[in-house]
């Protein structure tokens, strides 16, 4: 929640002292660009060390970063805001692969499901929450109370992970953990070839670490949000918030629709990703020829609908799948396509947005999930056509490098 409080801030002042559209996606592919760079080495974190420790940590570096956006007011300054924004993605790439890589050793195996669905929902609601507030926080209070409100978030949660006495990391039949990932460049070669080794033993699983990329070829719609509420539906900050909020409703409720829909087995999940890419093309495809921000919210609602069940299902997947010394540095590796697809999306949709308008940037992005979506559609053919293979999850025989 903290974390929408900031952003709908910090979109809502570069888009004021610069009215820029590409300055404002800038913030986006802060946070998503540094992530890319990190998450890989987060994920040998997870896998070598204490991973409660490392959770705390992000946590608590985070605090003391967000009072650096309390020195960014202005154009001349504005430069601080983006060297905070880039060291909260430094800390949000040490934290997601790792709590992503614990969640399942942190419920029983038949509970899997219900956790990644109470998980993705919960981001869905403080997203939706802190989104909406955010905006009016930013317009009634000042941005310097959402920065503020974002450190209170880290400290909290710092709090409520130091109170989680469940190991997070799994122990082997003799009480011990595995032995820890090697560390520095061979860590992740290392790391690499495992993944590989991962996704060229199980289609299924290949698909589940490719489909979150398909998606973020795409999601620098993102950043044409801050500009369709602010410039286009002229509501401003509010029009920020409430469009991020709707994302963020989207989010809550696809999880809960995927699981209900998809099931547990493997040709379920896939067939639910499917119709999730379909929800997504088509609530963005219909968002420019909204005459209002309420229809617009609607159709940003239906989109990350599909989004969530895609993120809901694809982690699912992967949690389950592969083994949990090896599932820090799968993890790090899958945040990081992710990320790296998102960062490009985001940059082309900034210029885009500011040479050819928001409408054509937008359609843009969706076309370029149509093509990446339709491949992975065509690729997977083979496993919504027919029950697969019984679901393997092999060690690989590079641990020794």
């Amino acid at each position: 929640m903290g974390d929408w409080f900031a952003t709908v801030a910090l979109l809502g002042l570069a888009l004021e002292v610069t009215g820029s559209s590409a300055v404002a996606s800038l913030i986006l592919v802060l946070q998503s660009g540094p992530f890319f760079l990190v998450s890989p080495v987060a994920g040998m974190l997870a896998d070598r060390f204490d991973r409660r420790r490392l959770l705390i940590s992000a946590d608590v570096a985070r605090i003391f970063v967000c009072f650096g956006f309390l020195l960014a007011s202005d154009a001349a300054t504005l430069w601080l805001a983006l060297l905070c924004v880039s060291l909260l993605s430094v800390g949000a790439a040490v934290f997601e692969p790792t709590a992503a890589a614990s969640l399942p050793n942190l419920v029983d195996d038949a509970d899997l499901a219900a956790a990644n669905t109470l998980n993705s929902a919960a981001w869905g609601t403080m997203a939706a929450v802190g989104a909406a507030i955010g905006g009016l926080v930013a317009a009634a209070l000042g941005r310097d109370a959402a920065y503020l409100l974002d450190a209170l978030s880290f400290a909290l949660s710092a709090l409520l992970i130091s109170r989680v006495h469940r190991d997070f990391r799994a122990r082997r039949a003799d009480g011990s953990h595995a032995e820890g990932a090697p560390l520095g460049l061979r860590g992740l070669r290392v790391a690499a070839s495992e993944t590989r080794a991962l996704a060229r033993g199980s289609r299924t699983i290949a698909a589940l670490l490719v489909t979150k990329t398909t998606f973020g070829a795409g999601m620098g719609v993102l950043a044409l949000l801050a500009v369709f509420g602010r410039q286009v539906f002229q509501a401003g900050d509010v029009g920020i918030g409430v469009l991020f909020a709707a994302r963020g409703l989207g989010a809550l409720v696809g999880p809960f629709v995927a699981r209900a829909a998809a099931g547990d087995d493997d040709r379920g999940l896939i067939r639910g990703v499917s119709w999730a890419v379909v929800a997504f093309i088509v609530g963005y495809a219909l968002l420019p020829l909204s005459p209002g921000l309420a229809l617009a919210s609607a159709c940003v609602f239906v989109a990350h609908m599909g989004g969530g069940a895609q993120w809901f299902l694809s982690s699912f997947g992967l949690q389950r799948a592969v083994p949990d010394a090896l599932r820090g540095r799968v993890l790090g590796f899958d945040y990081a396509s992710v990320t790296m697809a998102t960062t490009i999306s985001t940059i082309v949709a900034g210029l885009l947005a500011a040479t050819l308008g928001p409408n054509t940037a937008l359609y843009v992005m969706i076309g370029i999930v149509g093509v990446t979506g339709g491949l992975w559609l065509l690729w997977t053919r083979p496993l919504r056509a027919a029950t697969p293979p019984a679901r393997t999850a092999v060690l690989p025989t590079t641990l020794d490098g």
